[in-house]
């Protein structure tokens, strides 16, 4: 079986695990449990930020952010394809009271100058108050491309000359930290709030960590309290997340290969009507025929994703082997629509 849904399919290596069971853990109610502190004191170091919080999930921490920085009535604003308003089950309505105000960007990244023009005049009652700007980095729904810094930085000017918190889903901002070569420390100086995963590319069974400045961060463990996420020994997670931070960032690069010569494959396909650009460990491409390209795979026991429309998703990740590497490619090279 060759699994290409996403990075999330993983399952923990046996030296993460020995990790894990080997965790000194306490209870984390109490922030009790040494290997989540740990794990907290890093990444907020990381990313030179005041504090960080560990999240059962990814949707949950940015939930929990998006209600640190508003107040019901607020709107936020983020591109069509965000994830916060895509994939997140209406929690910025049903958690925070807030709106969406969608911008029609580029595979997912939006501008400073759609940014600006979307905020509503603070004077005009009638509309709700832009209070926050959301991105995401890298983009799911806009295959995994990476946000140019200098458009970050703009960005960044217009939330401060509004007053505008700005949020980051970072669910795959190792994979363009890796990519870009970036400090993480950038982001700690533009964002208030970042949110990293680390079930996606890092391989662990679950987990986010969301980091930010204070008095933002000083709400943080209630309103994850209020989402639902007190957590007593968290520490066997947290000792995964550990491990992987210690030795799962390098390998990111062999994601990014190979994810880029399935593209270069694809786009060789006479099935394949067209391949998007390729920046990180994603490949989004539209076939023909995806019923047929569908059954196929699953035939020859391959998994993809359907996307719908004629669309289909490919994510390479730590246990997509050099093997399969080739034998997804000798397998779909035979494919004819």
């Amino acid at each position: 079986m060759i699994d290409l849904r996403s990075d999330t399919v993983t399952k923990p290596s046996p030296a993460m695990l020995d990790a894990m069971f080997h965790a000194e853990v306490g209870d984390d109610v109490y922030k009790e449990d040494p290997t989540v502190n740990e794990l907290e004191r890093r990444v907020a170091e990381l990313f030179g930020m005041d504090d960080a919080l560990f999240f059962p999930t990814g949707s949950m921490a940015n939930q929990a952010a998006i209600k640190m920085h508003t107040q019901p009535g607020e709107q936020l604003i983020c591109d069509k394809y965000a994830h916060v308003y895509n994939y997140e089950g209406g929690g910025v309505s049903f958690n925070s009271g807030v709106s969406c105000k969608l911008l029609d960007g580029s595979r997912g990244m939006v501008t400073a100058t759609q940014v600006e023009e979307a905020i509503n005049p603070p004077d005009f009652y009638h509309s709700p108050l832009t209070t926050l700007v959301c991105l995401e980095n890298t983009t799911n729904k806009g295959g995994g491309a990476c946000y140019d810094w200098e458009v970050v930085k703009e960005i960044k000017a217009v939330c401060v000359k509004h007053g505008l918190g700005l949020h980051l889903d970072g669910a795959r901002l190792w994979n363009a930290i890796v990519k870009t070569n970036q400090d993480p420390k950038e982001y700690g100086e533009l964002f208030d709030t970042v949110s990293v995963c680390f079930s996606k590319g890092m391989g662990t069974p679950l987990g986010t960590v969301l980091a930010g400045k204070n008095p933002l961060m000083e709400k943080a463990m209630r309103v994850r309290k209020v989402l639902g996420g007190g957590m007593r020994q968290t520490g066997f997670m947290a000792a995964a997340a550990l491990y992987a931070l210690d030795h799962n960032m390098e390998r990111f690069n062999d994601d990014h290969r190979k994810a880029t010569e399935l593209g270069l494959f694809l786009e060789g396909q006479t099935w394949v009507k067209k391949v998007e650009p390729v920046e990180t460990n994603i490949v989004i491409f539209e076939v023909f025929d995806e019923k047929a390209v569908s059954a196929y795979c699953a035939k020859n026991d391959i998994i993809i994703s359907n996307m719908g429309q004629g669309k289909l998703r490919l994510v390479t990740h730590l246990d997509y082997t050099d093997a399969q590497h080739e034998q997804f490619m000798e397998v779909m090279g035979k494919f004819s629509a």
